[in-house]
C-alpha cells in the first residue's frame, strides 16, 4: 500500500478503537496485586468486562476465553474457580419468557465492592499516617510491618474447606469444575453449611447411584437435612431405615 493507503487504513483502524472501547477500571490495573490477584486473573477479568461491554456476551465460554487469552482450558477454569469462591465475581441465572431461553451472566459487584473497600481502606490509612505524621511519629502507614492482612478473617477456615472439595469432586468427575459447579459447592458449604463430611458422603451415594451429577447429589443432601441427618453415623441409620421401609 501506499502512503495513502496506509493512511485511510490508520483511519479506519482508529475509527474502529473509538468505537470499540471496553471501559476498565483503573484501580483493577493499578491495584490488583493488592487483592492478591496474579496477571492473568487481572487480565481474564479485563476479558470478561471486555465481552460484555464490546461484544455484548454476558457468559463468554471457555473456549472463546482460551482463544482470547491463549491460555489452556483448564487454566482458566482454575482462575475462574478462583475468582468465584472469593467473591470477584458470581454467576447469575434469568429467564427470557418471551423467547423461553435460560442464561447465565457473569456478575461484577463482587469485584467492584472489593476495589471499593480497598480504596476506602488506603484513604484511611494514608490519614491515619498523616495525622501521625503530624502529630511527631514516624509511620506513615497505617498497619504496621508485619502486620496481618486484613482480607484474613473467619471465612478463611471455609476456603480452605472449599478448595479441598473442589480438588476431590474433580478427580471424582475426571475433569475441571465449571464455574457453576463451583458455586454450588461454595453454597453447601457457606451458605447452607452442610459439614464436608456429608458432601462427600452425598457425593460418594450419587457414585454407587451411576447419577454422578450435581442436581442429584443437591437432592441427596437436601433429604438428610429434611431428616436431621448430620453425619456418618446418621447417614448409616437413615439408609437402614430407608431399605427397611420406614422413615
Amino acid at each position: 500500500m501506499d502512503g495513502k493507503a496506509w493512511g485511510i487504513w490508520g483511519e479506519g483502524v482508529a475509527f474502529g478503537l473509538e468505537n470499540g472501547m471496553a471501559v476498565i477500571p483503573y484501580a483493577l490495573i493499578k491495584h490488583y496485586r493488592k487483592l492478591n490477584l496474579t496477571g492473568s486473573e487481572a487480565m481474564l477479568l479485563i476479558h470478561l468486562l471486555s465481552f460484555r461491554q464490546v461484544e455484548g456476551i454476558e457468559f463468554p465460554s471457555m473456549e472463546e476465553l482460551s482463544a482470547v487469552t491463549g491460555r489452556s482450558l483448564p487454566a482458566i477454569a482454575g482462575e475462574l474457580q478462583k475468582l468465584v469462591k472469593e467473591g470477584f465475581i458470581r454467576i447469575d441465572e434469568d429467564n427470557d419468557e418471551l423467547r423461553d431461553i435460560h442464561f447465565e451472566r457473569f456478575n461484577f459487584s463482587g469485584l467492584y465492592a472489593k476495589l471499593g473497600a480497598y480504596l476506602a481502606e488506603a484513604a484511611q490509612g494514608s490519614q491515619r499516617g498523616a495525622a501521625q505524621g503530624a502529630a511527631g511519629g514516624d509511620r506513615r502507614y497505617g498497619s504496621a510491618p508485619g502486620a496481618a492482612p486484613a482480607s484474613v478473617g473467619p471465612g478463611a477456615e471455609s476456603a480452605k474447606e472449599s478448595r479441598s472439595l473442589f480438588s476431590i469432586f474433580e478427580k471424582e468427575f475426571g475433569r475441571p469444575l465449571s464455574p457453576m459447579e463451583c458455586e454450588t459447592i461454595s453454597g453447601w458449604v457457606d451458605q447452607d453449611r452442610y459439614p464436608e463430611e456429608l458432601i462427600l458422603l452425598a457425593l460418594k451415594e450419587s457414585v454407587f447411584a451411576g447419577k454422578l451429577h450435581f442436581r442429584y447429589i443437591d437432592r441427596i443432601l437436601l433429604e438428610w437435612a429434611r431428616n436431621r441427618v448430620k453425619n456418618a453415623e446418621d447417614v448409616k441409620n437413615y439408609t437402614q431405615r430407608f431399605r427397611n421401609g420406614g422413615r
